[in-house]
């Protein structure tokens, strides 16, 4: 599926709690181009007896940005195996719906694990690569993103790359370098302006990258962070465009690199998600369209 410029994606997060057939609808009532959906919602609908035609079918005309995700890709040992397994399948569901991307995350994905190992040196959560020195952790997560990379072009999918905050390797640069590290065409990333934002990156960087790399980019806001580790359920209960992050700075530093792919919002804001989720979904359309233009 070749997708047209700077298409606007409705993120499964804006309606939360709905089921897939109402963000199918929000969608194409607000007038989104296509979907960015979480891939829970597609397991949901399948739990509840629903074949995997009819999942085709319901899809069938809209257009699929990506689904997500896949966490902790670092995994070792046998959380290594259930890495594996949960990537084919998210790749069979990608594949199903006619997705050209997946979502994949740098761990822990719990803040709580990095907020333990910080403290204690340990924690009863998983923790990933914390304590191993950065080249192992590079050459442990590059090694894993290879082998995920692999397996995903047996689908026809791209792996789009999103370096959690908290977690060791969240800077542009190191995303840039498990890219280069991993060597393969179909591993990209995605640009949340939160996540930069919280790791420390400037929009100056963004705009200095090479738009081949980025598979998407996640307008999103902020609260004000002081530093430390940065606690997403916190820091990102607010509604986009309201928060401290100056979206058109960050919007025009993307655009500078001669990116004209697809912008979804993802929403964190617990009361907005609680709200008439086509109000919330036509407040982030109309924004998205002021900042990226359509």
């Amino acid at each position: 599926m070749t997708f047209q410029k700077n298409i606007l994606a409705l993120h499964s997060t804006v309606a939360k709690h709905s089921t897939l057939a109402m963000d199918i609808d929000i969608a194409r009532t607000v007038g989104f181009d296509a979907l960015e959906i979480y891939s829970g919602k597609l397991e949901d609908y399948l739990r509840a007896g629903y074949s995997e035609a009819e999942l085709k079918a319901l899809l069938k005309d809209i257009p699929v940005t990506g689904i997500g995700y896949l966490r902790d890709i670092e995994r070792q040992g046998a959380e290594r195996d259930d890495l594996l397994k949960e990537a084919q399948r998210l790749f069979q569901l990608a594949n199903l719906v006619g997705a050209k991307g997946v979502q994949v995350l740098t761990g822990p994905i719990n803040v709580q694990a990095v907020i333990d190992y910080q403290q204690h040196g340990t924690s009863v959560h998983y923790s990933g690569l914390l304590g191993l020195d950065e080249s192992e952790q590079y050459a442990l997560t590059a090694r894993n993103l290879s082998t995920l990379a692999d397996l995903a072009k047996q689908y026809d999918v791209v792996l789009y790359l999103e370096a959690l905050s908290w977690t060791p390797l969240n800077s542009l640069e190191h995303q840039l370098q498990l890219i280069d590290r991993c060597g393969r065409d179909n591993v990209k990333m995605v640009i949340d302006y939160w996540h930069c934002f919280t790791s420390g990156v400037k929009p100056e960087e963004i705009a200095r990258m090479n738009k081949d790399v980025i598979y998407g980019v996640h307008v999103c806001d902020s609260l004000p962070f002081a530093g430390g580790i940065p606690n997403e359920e916190i820091l990102r209960d607010v509604p986009t465009g309201d928060g401290i992050l100056n979206l058109g700075e960050w919007t025009a530093a993307v655009k500078a690199t001669g990116y004209d792919g697809w912008w979804s919002c993802e929403l964190f804001c617990k009361k907005q998600q609680q709200q008439n989720s086509y109000e919330v979904a036509k407040d982030l359309k109309a924004l998205l369209t002021r900042l990226v233009g359509h």
